[in-house]
């Protein structure tokens, strides 16, 4: 294989074979090819594209590049979901427990947050103790006993991901769907999902700006698993306002626990719709067509899941089995705490017409609970609560959002940031719906 050969044709807009994309992937995950020529590479597909032949072979040889997580033994199928971030989108804490109090096992191994707001380790990492290190022995094992575990990535699972990932970020090849969607699948094929749910967001506050976009991504991605044998359902979700009330690692697990705890506030009444929505899909694959078969009815079992406790009885075994300090599960004041913790009130009266999540979540890493690059410290504690939504009836003075600070400075920046964040009609707004559309591939 001549490196420059592929670069070459790929750059003239022919589509690669299966060959030479499994060789290009193993050769510059070894090393054995230079950076220039796979940052050459990666432009000549930011333009020209890929069939979708070539992203199914370009995810699997991404997913084969290193260790391919094999679950069979544990269970027969294994489900997992994804979400392509959001603003307080913290649904996993809340869904992988849910799904596994219905009896299905859930092992799945999430990342840190790059940007504004931290990833599910991150927010997990708010609980003293809490490892999310476990070895490929210590995972199944948990998986197995415990029907759950929620760890970070093993840096040997699809690490040609990693590699390219940082070259695509320093060469502005990042919004390019192929390589979106290949390397988001690769890395759910090689953690052994069989059935996978997509939370694929639009919006101000996503990565994908508006529902046609995200719909494209997510089409991709459904026929990447399709074609690789796994089950997908993608769900286009809206993320043009805060999902919940909660933006900031600590004040995100605490509003996890109140939603488990059957005690949602009404804010975040949309959050917890929203898990229900999306483990009422992760039941249907798991169901294959024997159980589960109807969403609504998944919803009203799930909804029972969390009123009895039973969702949070999960969540505590889990954050027990990794160590975690279970009283901050029983006594969610235990967790890490902003020093300053001041209310924003609303500048008038009348209908919230709007609540732009990009400013909520820059108000959020502003203070501190996001990070700029890989390896950056973050406050677990400080954060933004947003109280107002779309459609909601404010009066002048209300408390509309919290601001959680440990600096007086930042406090400041955020307040500032959040009195712009909301807009407001003088007539009734209707409420945006959660889920736009639903892509399956069952």
């Amino acid at each position: 294989m001549r490196v420059v050969d592929i670069i070459a044709k790929k750059r003239d807009g022919e589509a690669l074979s299966r060959e030479e994309i499994h060789d290009f992937i193993q050769a510059y995950t070894r090393g054995d090819i230079p950076d220039y020529q796979a940052a050459a590479w990666l432009m000549t597909v930011y333009l020209k594209g890929m069939t979708r032949q070539e992203i199914v072979d370009l995810t699997l040889a991404m997913a084969q590049s290193g260790d391919v997580l094999d679950l069979s033994d544990i269970l027969e199928y294994a489900v997992d979901k994804h979400s392509s971030g959001g603003v307080g989108d913290k649904t996993s804490l809340v869904v992988l427990p849910l799904v596994a109090a219905c009896g299905v096992t859930v092992a799945k191994m999430s990342g840190r947050g790059l940007g504004y707001s931290g990833g599910t380790l991150d927010k997990l990492e708010s609980i003293a103790g809490y490892n999310v290190n476990l070895t490929g022995e210590q995972f199944r094992a948990l998986a197995k006993k415990n029907g759950i575990v929620l760890a970070g990535q093993s840096a040997s699972l699809a690490p040609a991901d990693a590699k390219l990932y940082a070259l695509r970020d320093v060469t502005a090849t990042v919004p390019s769907l192929p390589l979106i969607a290949s390397s988001i699948m690769s890395k759910k094929i090689a953690a052994g999902a069989n059935g996978i749910v997509l939370d694929v967001k639009y919006g101000r506050g996503a990565f994908m700006p508006t529902v046609e976009d995200a719909r494209a991504l997510a089409q991709i991605m459904v026929e990447i698993g399709t074609d690789a044998g796994r089950d997908v359902v993608a769900l286009l979700s809206n993320m043009n306002q805060p999902l919940g009330v909660a933006v900031g690692n600590a004040l995100e697990i605490r509003e996890a626990i109140q939603v488990m705890s059957g005690v949602t506030p009404d804010a975040a009444s949309d959050f917890e719709d929203h898990c229900l929505i999306v483990a009422s899909y992760m039941l249907l694959l798991a169901g294959r067509g024997q159980r589960w078969t109807d969403v609504d009815a998944n919803q009203t079992l799930l909804r029972d899941k969390l009123n009895n406790g039973d969702a949070l009885g999960v969540f505590r075994r889990m954050v027990d089995a990794q160590d975690g300090d279970i009283r901050m599960v029983d006594d969610p004041s235990l967790l890490p705490t902003a020093r300053l913790i001041v209310p924003v009130a609303a500048a008038r009266g009348g209908y919230i017409a709007d609540v732009d999540a990009l400013a909520v979540a820059r108000a959020s890493f502003d203070l501190g609970a996001g990070r700029e690059k890989k390896g950056d410290p973050i406050d677990v504690a400080v954060g933004v609560e947003v109280f107002a939504k779309v459609g909601a009836f404010i009066e002048a003075g209300m408390t509309i959002a919290m601001v959680h600070a440990n600096d007086e400075l930042r406090l400041a920046a955020a307040q500032a940031t959040l009195q712009a964040t909301f807009t407001y009609s003088d007539l009734p707004v209707t409420p945006p719906a959660l889920i736009d559309s639903v892509i399956s591939s069952v």
